[in-house]
């Protein structure tokens, strides 16, 4: 029993106290000091157009610079897929999937999009990097069930759990997903041909608070996915190729298709040992891809009809280590390491060359042949890095660092990459900041050898360049500056600058009918632009608008020539060209206001835009014109009940492309581009979901 003099005893922190702190001191693990920050958070993911349902790459492209392209691809300040996707602070090794996302909306709490010149705890892939915060039993706690759907035959039901009590803390989701727009029409018609889709998307997240300075979690996560890959009527087969003595075949009646799988884990131990905050994670992910094409319409059209399977497991390890010195430094370091193992196997069957015409065409043998092809390859990357958060002044902050990385897989490279960032607050509502960051980009662990090369002369499937050298590391100079003004309660504006100097530009492309996308080198390139960004968030009313400015070009191939014809080749070994995915103009914009606000039964109405400038395209020299811009306008209504009858349930109306606006977003010539691609025509979807 406590006497009056004795001291009070110590009251225990709650569980969610408990887990509150350790959330923030894991994000105090990863700063964003200096670099550009875009933040949507639950109330955000819960009010865009299609909600938790709406594709992930559909929810990036409302943030500064982000441009839409083909396959659900997106290019942040006008780089190809240099995108790292980390989830609770640590960064998945990169998969093979083309067009479906194993990572779901659904799955977060909220999520970052930075960029920039980025700090030294970030490597390997730096155009951007996307942090998922999954959710958890404590933030989402209880059940829900819903069923999403509407045009072309879209049945999206899914299903969420919650739980915390204790110690423990549990929480799962998933969904599947059937409908017709698995892929981009590549016609402007509103429905396309063969495009149907199945997909599953899990997760779990479990989590063990050990004391209130130590957890454990473990996330798992499954995504299975197959799609047919739809058809383009009224292509010609022109290559006077025969499938015992078939010559022709109709477009429309093409049945190729293509399976993705990614599985992943991670064990994430976090401690807190006085001033000092580490999170130490071991993480896999499997991922691999299928195509199964056309056993003769590929042929006739391609001159080569291949079965292609590819397969990558990664497994590794990431430490990042906190320590709060004084009030002036605070210390991080931390390492990264990806083992990985890259599996190819391909049977192709092509039409052997017997000889040459009167104009020197080639004369195909009307019997076809096979060819069995296989590799795999182990490899590693690897970084370090130590930096110093410096307060140098009371308002102004200096982020200063080094890091350290390497590859050893079809190449062997290394580079020691210096990065600052400062940020200076001369007032309350005034951010200023200038960065450089040195960048080491390891090469996509994937490569076709000689010998696969060698193996299709002679044969309809024959390389016009039979050079295939290594895709090299990109190594970088990137610059970038800007500055952040709070105008009035609510109301934010940024300016932004980036420049960025690249040695080995990394480019990626579709070569052939297998979607599976191919790495090759710029011996140079200069990417550069501007972003502006403006909010408003106060009461019942949300809104915001952002438009960016870029030039992204790139000068002499020097990698994967194979791919490509000896006259581009030619062109481009002493000229700058546009990069395929470079988009001059682009833009989002959004607003969201709550109906009855405060009372039991708020109505959520919201609308997007997205607006480009057009991706290039081949005019008089290769990727020499831009497409024709668009702009896309989608709204949304979401209304839920908490009243006694109808307490939990939510309904919601989509309207995707209200305006019905009919856009392209590849026309299927560029270097590097595959078949066309249209935008989503008009399309209506509603859900019903219900709490429990």
């Amino acid at each position: 029993m406590a006497t009056t003099g004795d001291p009070a005893p110590a009251v225990p922190d709650q569980p969610e106290q408990v887990t509150v702190r350790l959330d923030r001191a894991r994000s105090e693990l990863l700063p964003s000091l200096g670099a550009q920050v875009y933040r949507f958070g639950s109330s955000t993911l819960g009010t865009i157009p299609q909600g938790d349902n709406a594709p992930l790459n559909q929810v990036l492209l409302q943030a500064p610079g982000v441009a839409q392209d083909s396959f659900g691809q997106i290019h942040v300040r006008g780089d190809h897929n240099e995108v790292q996707f980390r989830i609770d602070g640590v960064q998945l090794p990169e998969g093979l999937a083309v067009f479906g996302q194993s990572l779901q909306t659904r799955f977060a709490h909220d999520l970052s999009l930075t960029t920039g010149a980025l700090p030294a705890q970030y490597g390997f892939l730096t155009a951007a990097v996307i942090d998922i915060d999954v959710k958890t039993g404590a933030n989402s706690p209880g059940g829900e069930v819903s069923l999403y759907g509407g045009a072309r035959d879209y049945v999206q039901p899914s299903f969420s759990y919650g739980v915390a009590g204790g110690r423990w803390d549990l929480f799962v989701t998933g969904d599947a997903l059937h409908d017709r727009v698995g892929i981009e029409n590549p016609t402007s018609t509103f429905n396309a041909i063969h495009d149907l889709s199945n997909q599953y998307h899990d997760l779990a997240k479990m989590t063990f608070t050990a004391d209130v300075d130590t957890r454990v979690s473990l996330i798992a996560g499954v995504s299975d996915a197959e799609y047919q890959i739809p058809d383009n009527p009224g292509q010609v087969a022109d290559l006077g190729i025969s499938d015992n003595g078939v010559t022709s075949f109709d477009s429309r009646n093409l049945a190729e298709h293509q399976k993705e799988i990614t599985d992943f884990g991670i064990l994430s131990l976090q401690k807190e040992i006085g001033t000092l905050t580490l999170q130490s994670s071991v993480f896999t992910r499997y991922s691999s891809l299928y195509y199964s094409p056309d056993p003769v319409g590929d042929l006739l059209f391609d001159g080569i009809s291949q079965t292609a399977a590819r397969s990558v497991m990664s497994t590794g390890w990431q430490t990042d280590a906190s320590w709060h010195l004084d009030d002036q430094h605070t210390l991080r370091t931390g390492e990264q390491v990806f083992v990985e193992r890259n599996v190819s196997r391909t049977s192709s069957v092509v039409s052997p060359q017997i000889g040459t015409d009167a104009n020197g065409n080639p004369v195909y043998g009307s019997t076809p042949e096979t060819i069995q092809d296989g590799s795999g390859k182990t490899g590693m990357v690897y970084g370090f890095y130590v930096q110093d958060e410096w307060r140098i002044l009371p308002r102004v902050t200096i982020n200063y660092g080094v890091r350290f990385d390497g590859v050893s897989e079809y190449v062997s490279a290394t580079q020691l990459s210096p990065r600052v960032n400062v940020v200076w607050r001369p007032t309350g509502s005034t951010t200023l900041h200038a960065g450089y960051s040195r960048l080491f980009t390891p090469p996509p662990f994937e490569q076709v050898s000689d010998t696969s090369i060698g193996s299709f002369q002679n044969t309809s499937a024959a390389a016009q360049v039979t050079e295939n050298s290594r895709v090299q590391p990109e190594r970088d100079h990137y610059f970038d500056g800007g500055i952040d003004q709070i105008v009035l309660p609510g109301l934010h504006v940024g300016l932004d600058a980036y420049y960025k100097q690249a040695t080995n530009l990394i480019d990626e492309g579709q070569f052939g009918a297998p979607i599976i996308l191919s790495a090759f080198n710029y011996a140079k390139g200069e990417v550069h632009g501007y972003e502006a960004s403006v909010s408003y968030d106060r009461g019942p009313l949300s809104l915001y608008g952002n438009v960016a400015w870029s030039r992204a070009i790139g000068k002499d191939i020097t990698s994967s020539q194979f791919d490509f014809s000896a006259s581009d080749l030619a062109y481009i070994s002493n000229r700058w060209v546009h990069l395929d995915h470079d988009q001059r103009w682009t833009g989002s914009g959004g607003a969201a206001y709550t109906v009855f606000a405060g009372t039991p039964d708020p109505l959520r109405a919201s609308a997007d835009l997205v607006v480009g400038s057009g991706l290039r395209a081949d005019g008089s020299t290769p990727n020499g014109r831009a497409l024709p811009g668009y702009y896309t306008i989608n709204l949304a209504l979401a209304q839920t009940f908490k009243r006694a009858v109808l307490r939990g349930t939510t309904l919601r109306l989509d309207l995707l492309n209200l305006l019905d606006r009919r856009y392209i977003i590849r026309d299927g010539t560029g270097i590097g581009v595959g078949a066309p691609q249209y935008g989503l025509r008009r399309t209506i979807l509603a859900g019903i979901s219900q709490r429990f």
